[in-house]
């Protein structure tokens, strides 16, 4: 069963400090601070589309670059998620869903697996957009992954605009967790596997 109350997260480094409050059954409402614009803007994304909640103030070294701040939210976002499903018992576990945004096209697939395992297909036709770099959606799904223990398939199937294809990401990432985490009545709070635990 889902966490009903909002799980948090703290985590403080040499590189970032960072406070998350993440509820899985919320009504997307996003309150995101980071100091990365993009990131703010993605993360209120797919705050809203996976009807989550989510708080985050993180303050981090971003004269060096984006890449420890970007790579310790994913961290830190990853283990509220896997504290919020627990067993994941009575929940359905998989999630599929696609997200066009104008041109570009994402399909997000998940399984909450307990087998932390990405793989991220996609052929950005820009290095940044605005200050940040687009490497850094790879690597903060990355993070996401190896702390929430799932398994997480992304493919950009095409697009030209490198803000819309993160878009579509983001936004589809959203509603496949969604679905993963939505109840299954008919498994009576157990966990969807034949071997009875993840």
């Amino acid at each position: 069963m889902i966490e009903t109350q909002p799980i948090e997260i703290r985590r403080s480094t040499a590189e970032t400090d960072i406070q998350l409050h993440l509820g899985l059954m919320g009504e997307g409402r996003a309150s995101i601070q980071t100091g990365i614009g993009f990131l703010d803007h993605m993360l209120t994304l797919w705050t809203v589309h996976g009807l989550f909640d989510l708080s985050i103030h993180a303050t981090g070294d971003l004269h060096v670059d984006f890449h420890h701040t970007v790579e310790d939210i994913g961290i830190c976002l990853g283990q509220a998620f896997r504290q919020a499903v627990g067993t994941a018992a009575g929940l359905r576990r998989y999630g599929s869903f696609s997200v066009p945004m104008d041109e570009a096209l994402a399909h997000v697939h998940v399984d909450i697996s307990n087998r932390p395992y990405l793989v991220f297909h996609a052929q950005f036709p820009v290095h940044r957009i605005g200050e940040f770099d687009v490497e850094l959606v790879e690597e903060f799904m990355r993070a996401f992954v190896l702390h929430s223990g799932i398994t997480l398939h992304v493919n950009v199937e095409y697009g030209k605009n490198g803000h819309h294809m993160v878009e579509a990401v983001f936004k589809a990432m959203a509603r496949a967790l969604s679905l993963a985490v939505s109840p299954e009545p008919r498994l009576q709070n157990r966990v969807f596997s034949s071997k009875g635990v993840l």
